[in-house]
């Protein structure tokens, strides 16, 4: 079984993101899903992006797993994916990353550096999704596959962002019973 740290979106550690994880767990993997917000949640993303701006979220994500051991899956969905992202390619020992509505280039500007070998990932996402599919984010995650990486893309039909989260009114349980058993499958792997 994995050790996967998951890092909530922007509207901060609602329950629908503890949900997820909770059937990550119940497939008998650990999940730790660090709090970036205190227990605040947010109705709205620029909301939730605006307070997200008044602290480091990278010295965050690094304290929430200086205590972990190295070999840990890490997963975020869309701002937390990106701290999923830059830990799977910076900290070493990785064992895989799940990328959930983000994905960072891998070279540019905006990249954390290059893949690491033998760290396999998996991006998931809405097709139509505003910020997934059509602010670069798809196409970030087409070119780590390209690049020869071990990874893979899965699109869902729909234009909904943080459509995992049982707690918004955007919830696809289709789509999200689908993440599930896709996420499962990889971490059985890994």
């Amino acid at each position: 079984m994995a050790t996967v740290v998951l890092f909530h979106h922007v509207l901060g550690l609602t329950t629908g993101v503890t949900e997820l994880a909770d059937r990550w767990r119940a497939a008998g993997h650990t999940v730790h899903t660090p709090d970036f917000f205190d227990g605040r949640t947010f109705a709205t993303i620029p909301e939730g992006f605006e307070f997200s701006k008044s602290f480091n979220t990278d010295a965050l994500a690094d304290a929430a797993v200086a205590g972990l051991p190295s070999d840990v899956v890490y997963a975020g969905i869309s701002m937390g994916g990106g701290q999923a992202q830059r830990l799977a390619q910076t900290r070493p020992g990785a064992r895989a990353a799940v990328l959930l509505e983000t994905c960072f280039p891998i070279t540019g500007e905006w990249a954390f550096g290059p893949w690491p070998q033998g760290v396999p990932a998996q991006i998931h996402g809405m097709d139509d999704d505003e910020f997934f599919a059509h602010e670069g984010d798809l196409d970030s995650a087409r070119e780590l596959v390209a690049s020869g990486a071990d990874a893979e893309v899965f699109l869902y039909p729909g234009d909904a962002h943080l459509f995992e989260d049982s707690s918004l009114p955007q919830y696809d349980s289709t789509a999200t019973d689908l993440l599930v058993e896709r996420v499962l499958g990889f971490l059985a792997r890994v």
